[in-house]
């Protein structure tokens, strides 16, 4: 009920916003009007298109039960597709004001899970789909808010991306991200409403709230395409999952930027859905409400250390049993002074995801941690495809691993990292030692990103032509966990044009 009294609360502040941004509008165009100056919009539109290879085989997924299972009988074998993405956008602004909207498509050629080795489907084109359809506002002013020390407001209502420059919105990377195994990673987009408040350059509220429909993605295409959802948990799920819920975000830059930290509550409620594996079944609605805390202080000139903490507490809705998980992650990070013009950060890191001890029994509480939106592996793109747990995210998880990255320029920039992953608790799943292993294994990865034509700073028209790609290779050692020792592996290169 508390966490529902803050919902209601937040919706309060996106109307007083929303309010607030007509008025303004309204104001400016007064302004303008009585000015007789010229007006003031402006039209712009765009693309881009991707193109990307996959290679892959052995992928690890849920021991024991599946096409993406890792056993010595059934796992996903060699595999070898090609997608690619072109999106097309457009965008009105006038003064504050933006409207802006992307259609995007996905043309794909990959081997059918079920048929022969090198049978392979075609989908040419696959789908067109509503990729964004937004209205934002930006540095807006509002008496009502200034009395409670807002000096500006920026608001975004509409379908939108949750990831911006390869981070969450709320740099919340965690745990508001979306993408799923059903999608693709084809886009990651919420139908959302969202304001930020600034109270000054250090301290700002978000404010959201979402809808996500399992079956209005407003798209055009085959029925096979019509199917896919980005609200799905696992990979055998129906698309009659829908979720909703929203949440607050208070950041601020402490001791003169030493200490940036986010405070963080969230509510999701997800309702009663069917998935077919291993039999047809209907899986009951839950609610979850989530309690954060992340934080990077500068310990040293060169050393920083990141910190998040969450807890959920929540229930599922077939009697009241409860539910709830627990989140950590730390990062030591060491900027080096050597090399400085290419930013290089050695870092090691721990990820801790809470698990179920008999997750397959019927009537055991749900312990194992809830994806939230961060339904996405995101130390791995290997992982997502094969689906722990059954999967696009992780529970019952420790990894531990050392990583090194470079940024050495606009879509320049490497990283490496490795380590080994183990199950948090020993559930029913662990298999080949015939003792519940709780070993998963080595995972290691290596991604490279290079230009290969920029655009100028603040170019427009043709000029904004650019062209990217990277190149990313990860390799999976299995551990006892799993009925197979066979190493995975993951090879991807992808070109970009961007206009």
């Amino acid at each position: 009920m508390r966490m529902k009294r803050i919902i209601a609360a937040g919706a309060v502040v996106l109307g007083v916003c929303a309010a607030g941004a007509a008025e303004t509008a309204k104001d400016a165009a007064q302004v303008a009007v009585r000015e007789e100056t010229e007006p003031s919009w402006s039209f712009d539109a765009g693309g881009d298109f991707r193109l990307r290879q996959e290679i892959m085989n052995n992928l690890p997924g849920l021991p024991g039960g599946g096409p993406y299972a890792m056993t010595t009988t059934e796992r996903v074998k060699y595999r070898n597709q090609f997608r690619i993405r072109p999106r097309v956008w457009f965008e009105v602004e006038n003064g504050p004001f933006r409207l802006f909207t992307r259609l995007a498509d996905e043309f794909r050629h990959y081997p059918a899970l079920d048929a022969k080795r090198h049978a392979h489907a075609y989908y040419f084109p696959d789908e067109v789909y509503l990729d964004n359809l937004y209205l934002e506002g930006r540095d807006l002013e509002l008496e009502a808010l200034k009395a409670i020390g807002v000096e500006k407001f920026d608001f975004r209502i509409g379908r939108q991306d949750m990831i911006e420059r390869g981070h969450s919105i709320f740099g919340l990377d965690r745990i508001v991200v979306e993408g799923t195994p059903y999608d693709g990673s084809r886009s990651f987009y919420s139908d959302m409403a969202r304001a930020t408040l600034h109270f000054d350059e250090t301290k700002q509220l978000d404010v959201f709230a979402l809808y996500d429909f399992g079956r209005s993605d407003v798209s055009w295409g085959t029925s096979r395409s019509r199917g896919r959802t980005l609200t799905a948990i696992n990979m055998s799920d129906s698309n009659d999952l829908d979720e909703w819920g929203g949440g607050l975000v208070y950041s601020q830059n402490a001791l003169e930027g030493h200490l940036p930290f986010k405070l963080y509550t969230i509510f999701k409620r997800s309702t009663e859905h069917t998935t077919m594996r291993p039999v047809p079944r209907e899986v009951p609605a839950k609610e979850v409400t989530l309690l954060g805390l992340w934080a990077e202080p500068q310990l040293a000139e060169n050393w920083t250390l990141e910190l998040e903490g969450a807890r959920q507490f929540g229930r599922l809705l077939d009697g009241n049993r409860q539910a709830g998980g627990y989140m950590a992650y730390t990062e030591l990070k060491y900027h080096s002074p050597f090399l400085k013009e290419y930013k290089p950060v050695l870092s090691a890191a721990m990820t801790y995801y809470s698990g179920d001890r008999h997750r397959t029994g019927d009537n055991d509480n749900d312990t194992a941690w809830d994806p939230m939106w961060g339904r996405y592996t995101q130390d791995s793109e290997m992982l997502v495809y094969g689906t722990l747990y059954e999967n696009g995210w992780w529970s019952n998880m420790i990894y531990a691993k050392a990583k090194l990255t470079m940024n050495f320029g606009p879509h320049h920039a490497m990283y490496l990292y490795a380590g080994p992953m183990f199950a948090s608790v020993q559930d029913d799943l662990g298999t080949r030692d015939g003792d519940g292993s709780m070993y998963k294994g080595f995972l290691s990865a290596l991604r490279y990103d290079f230009p290969i034509l920029l655009a100028p700073k603040n170019a427009s028209g043709i000029d904004r032509f650019e062209l990217f790609g990277h190149v990313v290779g990860e390799m999976f050692h299995p551990g006892d966990y799993f009925d197979s020792s066979r190493p995975a592996y993951f090879v991807r290169w992808q070109l970009d044009v961007k206009f």
